[in-house]
């Protein structure tokens, strides 16, 4: 186990605290929710950075780093919507598309191709994350500022580009497996 690969299971091993920390729903209890998924998403470009930097890329890092991004953002999406910060729709966008790449990328692994994330990819998921982080505040912080709901706009921002992203990577990727 290098160190890179011991970051990203520390980021799985996060979603559960996250979990049970959003779940109190209280000041103290969500704020420190938001940490714990902001920290959990930081790690996120630490652990890629130091498997590059040290040489430490590794079948296991391939496979559970981007399931730890899948399953950071769509645990956050679904508990927001248990508790009715965001619309359900929203949730499925963004999860099904996570799941229709995830399948592509099967096919092509069956193949022998391996599709990598691409820009867009990466611009989706800063996207996602700052825009829960927003809805997250909004009840803390947002909502004391304006009743603009910027936290609204951030989602449905993400959720766009989600789409856009999803789109492109298939129109291009499924070029490479005909």
């Amino acid at each position: 186990m290098n160190l890179a690969n011991g970051i990203t299971l520390a980021r799985i091993a996060l979603i559960p605290l996250f979990m049970l920390c959003f779940l109190v729903q209280q000041e103290p209890g969500l704020m420190v929710a938001v940490i714990i998924f902001a920290l959990a998403a930081c790690t996120d470009k630490l652990d890629g950075y130091i498997a590059r930097k040290y040489n430490q890329v590794t079948r296991l890092g391939k496979l559970l780093d981007p399931l730890a991004d899948k399953l950071l953002i769509s645990v956050a999406l679904i508990m927001m919507v248990q508790v009715n910060m965001i619309s359900s729709w929203v949730a499925v966008v963004i999860i099904a598309r996570e799941i229709v790449i995830t399948a592509l990328r099967m096919v092509a692994a069956e193949q022998g191709i391996a599709l990598a994330a691409d820009q867009y990819g990466k611009i989706k998921m800063v996207l996602q994350v700052v825009a829960i982080l927003t809805v997250l505040l909004h009840h803390v912080i947002f909502s004391t500022f304006t009743d603009l709901r910027i936290d609204m706009i951030l989602i449905w921002i993400a959720t766009g580009v989600t789409l856009l992203s999803g789109l492109n990577y298939i129109i291009v990727n499924l070029k490479l497996l005909r």
